[in-house]
C-alpha cells in the first residue's frame, strides 16, 4: 500500500480509494485491501493528516449489510449513484431509515452507528473519516447488542 503523488491517470474507485489529506490535497490509495495489515500501512501513512483526513471510495454490491459501523472522528458522506439503498442509523436505541435513490445522499454524523443496505445491484460513493472506524458484526437489531470486532491496530 502506498498513496501516490500526482496521478496523471484515471483512477478507478472501486479498487483505488483516493485519500483527502490536509492542504487540500487528494492522493490515490494504491494497493488497498480490506485487511488489517494494509489498513495499519494506510492509518500510518495519514496519520498527519488527523482527523481532517477522508477517504472517497465507491461500492458497488445487492443484499443486506454485513456490519454496523460508526465514524468517531468524523461525518461521513453516502451518495448513491445507482439503484437504491438504505442508510439505517441507530439514534438512542431508534432506527432512523434514509432512503436513496440516484444523486441523492445523507450524511451520517460522527459517532452514530449505521448500517447500508442495497436494494438489487447498487453503487454509492462514500466520503469517510479516514480514523477510527469501528465495526461490529450484524447479529442483532441494534449495534449496541453486538460484541464489537478489534480496530486494525488491534488485530493479532
Amino acid at each position: 500500500m502506498r498513496l501516490v503523488n500526482h496521478e496523471h491517470n484515471a483512477v478507478d474507485l472501486r479498487t483505488t480509494p483516493v485519500h483527502l489529506g490536509l492542504g487540500s490535497r487528494a492522493k490515490p490509495v494504491e494497493g488497498f485491501a480490506w485487511d488489517p495489515e494494509v489498513l495499519q500501512a494506510y492509518s500510518a501513512a495519514v496519520a498527519v493528516d488527523g482527523a481532517e483526513g477522508r477517504m472517497v471510495m465507491i461500492f458497488d454490491g445487492e443484499g443486506l449489510g454485513d456490519h454496523w459501523e460508526s465514524h468517531p472522528a468524523g461525518d461521513e458522506l453516502v451518495v448513491c449513484l445507482s439503484g437504491s439503498v438504505t442508510v439505517t442509523r441507530d439514534v438512542n436505541g431508534v432506527p432512523d431509515r434514509v432512503l436513496l435513490g440516484p444523486g441523492e445522499a445523507t450524511i451520517n454524523p460522527a459517532g452514530i452507528w449505521h448500517v447500508v443496505d442495497m436494494e438489487g445491484p447498487t453503487s454509492i460513493l462514500s466520503i469517510t473519516a479516514s480514523l477510527g472506524t469501528d465495526h461490529r458484526p450484524r447479529t442483532e437489531t441494534r449495534p449496541t447488542e453486538c460484541v464489537g470486532t478489534p480496530d486494525p491496530e488491534e488485530a493479532p
